[in-house]
Order: structure tokens, then C-alpha cells, then sequence
């Protein structure tokens, strides 16, 4: 008897796809593209040809991209 382990759906283990993060984000898949070539977006994942996105470090991508103003450089503290 073989056991198949199941992966988590927790945020740390839920993988989404361009489309899905990008939507997620609110942005175009396009946008995640050209980040992803300036390296400048959220962290990714390369499987084979297909590009996955953590749900958890798309998360911490939008946490740190808060601001209390257009000037500021940091996140606010809480």
C-alpha cells in the first residue's frame, strides 16, 4: 500500500499561476512579465516552463508595497 501525500493548502504551499497572481494583484499579466524580467516584482517560482507564484510571498509583495505617502520610500509602521 503506497501513501500519496496531499500538499497543504495553506498560503505558504498554495501556488498560483501568472494569470491568477496577476489577478490577485490587480494587474495584467503583462505586467508580471516585465517585472519578472527587470526582477523587480514579487519572488517567483520556474517549474519546468510554467512560472508559479506563493499566495504567501504575493502577500508580503502587497505588505511591503504600502506607503503613507508618494514620497516615501518605507512602508508606514503599523
Amino acid at each position: 500500500m503506497t501513501t500519496k501525500l496531499m500538499p497543504s493548502r495553506s498560503p505558504e504551499n498554495t501556488l498560483l499561476n501568472e494569470r491568477d497572481a496577476a489577478e490577485f494583484l490587480g494587474l495584467s499579466a503583462r505586467t508580471l512579465q516585465n517585472w519578472r524580467w527587470l526582477g523587480t516584482g514579487p519572488i517567483f517560482l520556474k517549474l519546468g516552463g510554467a512560472v508559479k507564484y506563493r499566495l504567501c510571498k504575493l502577500e508580503r509583495f502587497l505588505e511591503n508595497a504600502r506607503r503613507a505617502s508618494t514620497s516615501a520610500h518605507s512602508p508606514p509602521p503599523d
